[in-house]
This record gives C-alpha cells, sequence and structure tokens, in this order.
C-alpha cells in the first residue's frame, strides 16, 4: 500500500501578528478653532477624506485668540476689515452648498471657544472626540447655538459618547489643563501656524485653509508609513 507524502502547511501569521506586519498609515495634524469658519468645512468632511486615502488624523484644537493678540487683533480679521468678511460669509454659503452642509451666521462671532477647546484638548486622545468636534461645529454654524453655554456643551458631550459631561465640564476649570491648552498654542506658533485650518505633516509640512486639506494629504502620503 502507498501512503501520500504528507503535505507541508505553511505557518499562517496570527491576525494581530499580520496587522502588525502592515505599514502604518501615515498621520496628519488638523490644527482647527471652533470658532473659525473655514474649520467648519474641514471638521465635517475630513474623516472621510482620510479615511479614504488611508490617513491618520490627528485632532488638535487649538485657541486662535492669542496668536492674533500677538499681532494687535482684538477680533476675528474678518470683523476688521469689513469687505474681507462680507466676502468669507458669501464664500462660506457656496462651500456649504457644495459640501451639502447647512450654514447659519452665529450671533456674537466670533463666539467664545474657549470652554469647549479646553475640553476637547483635555479629550484629544478619546475615541468619541471626532463627533464631538463635529457636533459642536454643527450646533455652531449650521444651528446658531451657543457653544460657550456649558449647558450645550453637556447635551454635546452626551451625544457623542462621553461619560459623565459634568466631570469634563469641572476639569476645563483645572489650572494644570489652562496651562497644557497655553502651551499647545504655543507650539502651534512655533510650528509657524497663523490661522485655521492648518494642517500639519510628519516631516513637519504646513498647509493653511480648507481649499489645502488635498494638497496636505497628498503631501502626507508622500512619506513612508
Amino acid at each position: 500500500m502507498h501512503h501520500r507524502p504528507k503535505l507541508a502547511i505553511p505557518h499562517l501569521p496570527t491576525t494581530s501578528a499580520f496587522r502588525a506586519t502592515l505599514p502604518a498609515k501615515p498621520k496628519l495634524q488638523f490644527w482647527f478653532d471652533f470658532a473659525s469658519t473655514y474649520s467648519y468645512l474641514s471638521a465635517m468632511c475630513i474623516d472621510r477624506i482620510a479615511k479614504d486615502r488611508q490617513v491618520t488624523i490627528v485632532w488638535r484644537p487649538f485657541l486662535l485668540g492669542p496668536i492674533f493678540k500677538r499681532q494687535g487683533w482684538t477680533t476675528s480679521p474678518f470683523n476688521i476689515y469689513p469687505a474681507k468678511g462680507r466676502y468669507m460669509w458669501q464664500d462660506m454659503a457656496r462651500q456649504c452648498e457644495k459640501l451639502n452642509l447647512p450654514l447659519c451666521v452665529p450671533d456674537p462671532f466670533p463666539q467664545n471657544s474657549l470652554l469647549v477647546t479646553r475640553i476637547a484638548h483635555d479629550n484629544r486622545e478619546e475615541p468619541w472626540l471626532p463627533a464631538f468636534v463635529q457636533s459642536v461645529f454643527s450646533a455652531e454654524f449650521a444651528q446658531g447655538k451657543d457653544i460657550s453655554d456649558p449647558m450645550v456643551l453637556s447635551s454635546l458631550l452626551a451625544g457623542a459618547g462621553a461619560e459623565d459631561p459634568a466631570l469634563h465640564l469641572r476639569r476645563a476649570e483645572t489650572d494644570g489643563l489652562k496651562m497644557s491648552l497655553r502651551r499647545t498654542v504655543e507650539e502651534a506658533e512655533y510650528r509657524g501656524i497663523f490661522g485655521a485650518p492648518s494642517f500639519v505633516t510628519e516631516g513637519g509640512a504646513l498647509f493653511w485653509g480648507h481649499d489645502r486639506l488635498e494638497d496636505a494629504i497628498n503631501e502626507a502620503l508622500m512619506l513612508p508609513g
């Protein structure tokens, strides 16, 4: 009787081992200010675009106010220069129509984004952060809500999946968190950021403005994973 030779079965890596061998997705930092109109546009579409292009987005909430103040500005340049402001709102209407996004001019503009920025900065590693950020921008620029109102933020935190919204509101008043956000603003200035949205690749390349999002992603993909 003839015996068939046993076939050697190759060793297959486990799922986790296989994943470990895959190249890491390139990362792109997304610097945004909740009071920024064009940050609204980027925040509402960046997840979808990045997923399609296989890029990991690092969400970086920060404040433009201190940067503007050091330039001698006490409010948004869109308020300082009326013609620029009128054009911006006309352009926002066009861009929102293109992206199928509603648009409501906040009153006042710009909104006080200090509290919500502290909360977002404190939870920048949480999986629910993108949903929270998008809900804040939608509340502000689509529904005309006051994003400085703790009650509004508490509802948005709960809707995004954050546990114990009251705790996040209390943490936003701690000295350690305030100092951490100040350091983040200093980092933004060090990187050359002067407006929002801004995008920074792993190689340090800076891109400013929603209309440069695609260019920033292309640059990020040119770097090894």
